[in-house]
């Protein structure tokens, strides 16, 4: 288990971070067999709020694994944070720029280590009006390409009653009913010979966000609408690589 071998700071982390998921949230987590107990993994999680990468941590590092997030560069600059996001051997990303390239590099790295690298394909908050997924970016379909190793599917519902990326409000009480179930490694047999191609990286993308829509569907019921995708400029490559 992964707790033997932890260190200082991601102990510290461990004891920060549990006691307050515990303290704000009431859980329903299932599907923990699913992450495997050792080697290199690729998570990919649907994005909701700012509040759920500290669920999904958690539920990880129950599972038995140390998650690897890769975030956004700008959390690793501010004070004290960025310096303990590094200990905790956390992957920044600098979106819209060819250092998403060498983030890739550094989760490819960590997979091939044996890590258990964490992805959010959307790159950001979903902007679909009712926090269904929205359109993916290639990043986690690359990763895979270059690795081949197992993807494991996460789904959650709960996170945006604390924090709401919509209203922009803060809400620690009463306690969130938060819902977290893994899937079983997705089956992207379809590309086992494939290049990375663009059109390649787009039919894993978009076969990795429906998988995520249709098992959210699951634990917040209603019916899916079709994945959304923000009006935005077109952008090289490089630029949607996480």
């Amino acid at each position: 288990m992964v707790r033997r071998r932890l260190g200082f700071w991601r102990r510290f982390a461990v004891m920060t971070v549990k006691p307050m998921i515990s303290v704000l949230t009431r859980r329903t987590w299932r599907g923990m067999e699913h992450i495997p107990a050792e080697g290199g993994v690729i998570i990919v999680v649907n994005h909701i709020s700012h509040a759920d990468p500290l669920a999904v941590a958690h539920y990880i590092y129950d599972a038995g694994r140390w998650p690897s997030f890769l975030a956004k560069s700008g959390l690793f600059e501010v004070p004290v944070l960025g310096y303990l996001l590094k200990e905790v051997h956390q992957i920044p990303v600098r979106r819209g720029t060819t250092d998403a390239v060498k983030a890739l590099e550094a989760a490819r790295a960590g997979v091939r280590a044996g890590e258990a690298v964490v992805i959010y394909p959307e790159g950001t908050t979903t902007r679909e009006p009712d926090l269904w997924p929205m359109r993916g970016k290639t990043g986690a379909a690359r990763l895979w390409l270059d690795t081949r190793a197992p993807m494991i599917p996460i789904v959650m519902w709960g996170p945006e009653e604390i924090y709401d990326p919509r209203s922009k409000k803060l809400k620690l009480f009463p306690r969130a009913k938060v819902t977290i179930v893994s899937g079983e490694p997705l089956d992207l047999s379809a590309w086992a010979d494939a290049q990375p191609t663009a059109q390649v990286l787009n039919e894993i993308t978009e076969h990795i966000m429906l998988h995520l829509r249709d098992m959210l569907v699951e634990i917040r019921g209603g019916s899916a609408p079709p994945l959304w995708a923000p009006k935005r400029p077109v952008q090289r490559p490089e630029e949607q690589a996480a």
